[in-house]
């Protein structure tokens, strides 16, 4: 199954989650169903199998989060 990353409309979490057929999860933070989808790394990385490292992905700079340093679990 593959794995979406979504960011809240209501609360601005991001977080990511397994797809489970056409079911359109919910936000872990607070429940809501109003999500955008974003483009996961994943699926833009090129296919040669390696990882290089570009600028980052946004005011965060460790994994992309829009609310800035802190606002993850990764920092």
């Amino acid at each position: 199954m593959p794995i979406f990353e979504y960011i809240c409309k209501e609360c601005d979490n991001a977080f990511e989650t397994i797809a489970q057929g056409s079911k359109k999860p919910n936000c872990p933070s607070c429940g809501s169903k109003m999500l955008e989808k974003q483009l996961s790394v994943f699926a833009v990385s090129g296919g040669s199998g390696s990882f290089e490292q570009g600028p980052a992905m946004g005011p965060c700079g460790s994994c992309g989060d829009p609310r800035g340093p802190g606002a993850c679990s990764l920092n």
